[in-house]
């Protein structure tokens, strides 16, 4: 392999890697940077995304619909659970652990029981090309591009609409917030649907490349869990470098020593940014700025 195709390929599977840290990471972060949430329902509202979105297309959807049908759905059942769940544990952070992991442990096995072991899954789309002799999906092309757009778009919505001010706002100083006719459990509740949602719209956007099963979301939990710790707790300043620079981890590790070493070598990762920035990437930022 020349060296152009070995930097085309190390380019890849970064690009690959950093659109499945970003996308399955990016409504744990909204969930637990903004609300401080510990969210151990995440890979569940990830699967609800997938079965909702292959099940669309086997009624005959277009993909991109159902994938949006998919986030959709999740964002409601995160609205719900929020409502009936989480609402009442705000001042008990250590009791939504418990209870998400109860949530968790119920939708796996409830879906294991009504659906299956398994559900047929749709296939890859828009096949693949050739590079140096190599095949390359050019579906994990447009998962890249998904990654990117998706951060773009949560940066606009909180930083250039009314949602995003009053979200802030509430997270920040609820108090004051509701004194000035802020909903905050309107807030509250959206917020954590957005995050839901994002869940969703990763499953939806993973499912044609995964065997559907009631335990797809752990295979995205730790990932997700491990992004956030060593971004922190902003989704912008710290889970985009987060997975930019683990991205970058898993590339190299998975290229020289197949996919195994590229997972230890991203809990190695976190151990080591534990050690030395207890509040993650962003944290360090956040305090090198005050």
């Amino acid at each position: 392999m020349d060296i152009f195709n070995l930097i085309f390929s190390f380019l890849y599977q970064f690009g690959d890697a950093f659109a499945f840290l970003v996308l399955s990471a990016c409504g744990l972060a909204v969930i637990f940077g903004m609300m401080g949430v510990i969210n151990l329902a995440h890979g569940e509202f990830i699967m609800c995304g997938a079965y909702v979105s292959t099940s669309a297309v086997h009624a005959g959807l277009p993909l991109p619909l159902a994938i949006i049908a998919g986030a959709v759905a999740a964002g409601i059942a995160g609205m719900i659970v929020e409502l009936v769940v989480i609402r009442p544990l705000y001042q008990r952070p250590l009791d939504t652990i418990v209870a998400t992991w109860g949530i968790s442990m119920i939708v796996t096995q409830g879906t294991l029981i009504v659906l299956g072991p398994s559900m047929q899954g749709v296939g890859t789309p828009f096949g693949s090309f050739t590079m140096g002799g190599y095949s390359y999906s050019i579906y994990r092309v447009i998962l890249m591009i998904a990654a990117i757009g998706t951060l773009a778009l949560l940066w606009l919505m909180f930083t250039r609409t009314r949602f995003g001010l009053l979200s802030r706002a509430t997270i920040q100083v609820p108090h004051v917030a509701e004194a000035m006719g802020v909903n905050t459990n309107l807030i509250y509740s959206l917020t954590f649907g957005l995050g839901a949602a994002l869940a969703g719209l990763a499953g939806g956007l993973y499912a044609p490349t995964m065997t559907l099963v009631p335990t797809m979301g752990a295979s995205f939990m730790v990932e997700a869990f491990v992004t956030v710790v060593v971004g922190g707790a902003d989704i912008f300043l710290g889970t985009a470098p987060a997975a930019a620079i683990l991205g970058i981890i898993k590339a190299a590790l998975t290229g020289w020593q197949g996919q195994l070493a590229g997972q230890i070598g991203l809990l190695i990762a976190v151990i080591i940014v534990i050690r030395i920035l207890p509040r993650g990437i962003s944290g360090k930022i956040l305090k090198e700025r005050a």
